[in-house]
Parts: structure tokens; C-alpha cells; sequence
């Protein structure tokens, strides 16, 4: 799991998402960034937790909030995904890695008995200046957005 705790600051990156656009963490500076990783797209998981973040994506910025999302899915699969769900925040593909070891989030799973690696769907809420107010572990998929939320309470 990630090594990444409340008060650290984020990793600095730069990334390309899946409409070709260059993604920094410099871009969120004087916002609050709702940085998510995720196992792979059009999952049934995967898509509940995406989809309820999207549907909330207008009241999440009225609260300061920006979205990006992260999995290891390539570029084709990530703007399927994007504009099949019509998700109005940045999808990175990410498939060589390197953002999801970056921010700790790859390393063993198992399921059904059988172990494997792949990425530990984790949420980072990132401060307006960059330092990393909240980590979710245990993400509610289907209500993602009250978790957030309910963290500012």
C-alpha cells in the first residue's frame, strides 16, 4: 500500500490523459485535488466509483474540488471509458506505471486465493498547496462522493 500519509506533500507529476492533454499537480495549486486510482476501467467497481464521482462533478468543484482520475488501462480503453460515462474530469492512462508507483498505489492483491499485482484503489485529497490532506484506503465505490464530503463535515 501507499507510503503516502496526511501531511506529506504530494508527489509532484506531470502526466498526458486520455484526450492528449498534459496533466500537472501544478495545475490544481489554490484548489483541492481529488486525485483516484483505480484497478481498470469499465469494471463494474470501477465504473460505480466514477460514475457516482461524475454525477456529483458539479457540486464537488462548488466545493473547491477538482477530479482526476488514474488507472493502467491504456489510452483507447481510458476514452472509451470516459465518453461512454460521459466523465467530465481528466482520465490518465497510465500504463507503464509510473504515477501509480509514484504515489505508492501498485504492489500485491489477492482475490479468490490467487495473489497478483495490481493497483490498490486508493483516494488522495490533495490541499490548495499541494500537500495531501486526506487518504481514502477503503473506498466506498458506490458513494465515493458523500465519503469525500463527509471528510469536511
Amino acid at each position: 500500500m501507499t507510503h503516502l500519509n496526511p501531511g506529506d506533500k504530494a508527489p509532484d507529476f506531470e502526466a498526458v490523459n486520455c484526450l492528449g492533454q498534459t496533466v500537472k499537480l501544478a495545475d490544481f495549486k489554490g484548489k483541492k485535488l481529488i486525485l483516484f486510482f483505480y484497478p481498470k476501467a469499465m469494471t463494474p467497481g470501477c465504473t460505480m466509483e466514477t460514475v457516482n464521482l461524475a454525477t456529483h462533478y458539479d457540486l464537488l468543484k462548488s466545493k473547491g474540488f477538482d477530479i482526476v482520475g488514474a488507472s493502467p488501462d491504456d489510452e483507447k480503453r481510458q476514452k472509451r471509458f470516459k465518453d461512454k460515462h460521459n466523465v467530465p474530469f481528466s482520465l490518465i492512462p497510465d500504463d507503464e506505471k509510473k504515477l501509480i508507483k509514484l504515489y505508492g498505489v501498485w504492489g500485491p492483491k489477492k482475490l479468490y486465493g490467487r495473489e497478483y499485482e495490481g493497483v490498490h484503489r486508493t483516494t488522495f485529497i490533495i490541499d490548495e498547496n499541494g500537500m495531501i490532506e486526506h487518504v481514502i484506503k477503503k473506498v466506498k465505490t458506490k458513494e465515493h462522493t458523500n465519503q469525500i464530503l463527509s471528510l469536511y463535515e
